[in-house]
């Protein structure tokens, strides 16, 4: 009897996020009934949080995918115990659904090429079972993979480190680069997983010329169904497919043949240099606002407000990213990407303060529309108990000459006399 072949999804980013809620609980519903989800540690193996991920991983799957999620604990190949790694091998061997995601790639490459696991992740492809492998994980996957933390980090010179290669096994002779789209630089490039641009050209120019790149957008999953041979790009961004000079690009909801990624076909392409990646486009195809695109377009209208000595509007930008922030935490979205939107936003804070301290005392009365907004935000920020912001906008305030006094009843505010 023929086996069924299995599926492998691969994800920009957000696997444990609302994007691809819907996406997890499609794939474990086309696995039968109670199908066993496993999720494998080993890419965050060296990092002291590398437990609280898997427990938010599990937490996740149980509150928001309604599944249960169990944790194969490998976190290296040196320092786990021979007993502890068989288990982790056979609760692999017995896995429908395994989830793999952030950390090192390189790191992971590490500790699994001395290990049965790229072997049993490859069978539980063949008998029908579904790979998941995001951020880093996705990384690995292919035949080449880039040392992220090496380059971006440490300045290492540019080159690529061996992969796991298990797209081979199916007909694909990839490199999978997740945040393709990365915006977290701001003022500088991190598009590329955040190699930038030059430097991720340089790699492309190493490559050997039977390998095509795989780009995937942040929040964005590529589904690769090997019984059908048909993929499907799922989430709020898009993929990208290069070899040599030719680049196609997938929107989500798009379905093709998987020939387009095994280098038989590439339609509709057009020459990777005839426009920046991931650059203008038409107004009717522009993709979904991510929370970090979202963030970006705030501060901007922020600093706009600041330079055109627009108070009020740099106030509604301070107002507008504070509710961003909540709405991405109600949202599961990436925790790293909270936490710098809450920094910029203690940045905005204090430096509407320190114009305002500097631009020529203004009467009362015309200071008022600015303090009272915010007032309004620090209320807000003190009902919460996120006392770091609400002292931010106090501290910044009495730089402006303005003293914020605390009552039973709320806040009120004076010009320093």
């Amino acid at each position: 009897m023929k086996t069924k072949k299995g599926m492998i999804a691969l994800m920009g980013s957000g696997e444990l996020t609302a994007t691809m809620v819907e996406v997890h609980k499609e794939i474990l519903d086309g696995l039968g009934e109670n199908p066993r989800a496993v999720f494998l540690d080993t890419p965050a193996g060296f990092q002291l949080n590398c437990d609280h991920l898997s427990n938010r991983a599990v937490d996740y799957f149980r509150t928001h995918v309604q599944r249960p999620l169990t944790v194969a604990s490998y976190k290296s190949h040196e320092n786990t115990a021979e007993y502890d790694a068989e288990r982790a091998f056979e609760t692999l061997r017995q896995a429908d659904y395994v989830l793999i995601g952030p950390g090192s790639p390189t790191y992971a490459v590490r500790q699994w090429s001395r290990s049965p696991i790229p072997r049993i992740l490859t069978e539980r492809i063949e008998h029908g079972g579904c790979l998941v492998a995001a951020s880093a994980a996705a990384l690995t996957v292919g035949r080449l993979t880039v040392p992220v933390y090496e380059i971006y980090k440490v300045g290492e010179e540019l080159r690529w480190a061996q992969g796991m290669d298990i797209l081979k096994h199916f007909g694909f002779d990839l490199v999978v680069v997740p945040h393709w789209n990365n915006a977290e630089g701001g003022t500088h490039d991190t598009r590329f997983c955040y190699m930038g641009e030059p430097r991720f050209r340089g790699l492309e120019s190493f490559l050997p010329e039977d390998v095509s790149v795989l780009g995937l957008d942040e929040h964005t999953a590529c589904l690769m169904d090997l019984e059908k041979d048909e993929g499907e790009i799922r989430g709020i961004g898009r993929i990208t497919v290069r070899r040599g000079d030719e680049e196609l690009t997938l929107e989500k909801g798009d379905r093709f043949p998987l020939a387009v990624l095994r280098g038989e076909s590439l339609p509709w392409s057009r020459k990777a240099t005839d426009r920046e990646v991931s650059g203008p486009r038409p107004a009717a195809e522009k993709r979904h606002e991510s929370f970090w695109d979202g963030v970006h377009r705030i501060e901007r209208a922020f600093r706009d407000g600041l330079d055109a000595l627009d108070g009020t509007a740099s106030t509604n930008a301070v107002l507008e990213l504070d509710r961003a922030i909540w709405r991405a935490k109600e949202d599961l979205e990436n925790e790293e990407f909270i936490s710098q939107a809450r920094d910029l936003l203690r940045e905005m804070i204090v430096m509407l303060g320190t114009r305002l301290s500097v631009e020529p005392r203004i009467e009362a009365r015309r200071f008022a529309p600015l303090v009272e907004k915010l007032l309004e935000l620090r209320e807000g920020m003190r009902r919460e108990k996120r006392w770091q912001e609400a002292d931010a906008i106090r501290e910044s305030l009495r730089h402006a000459e303005v003293i914020i006094e605390d009552e039973m009843g709320g806040s009120r505010w004076r010009l320093e006399s």
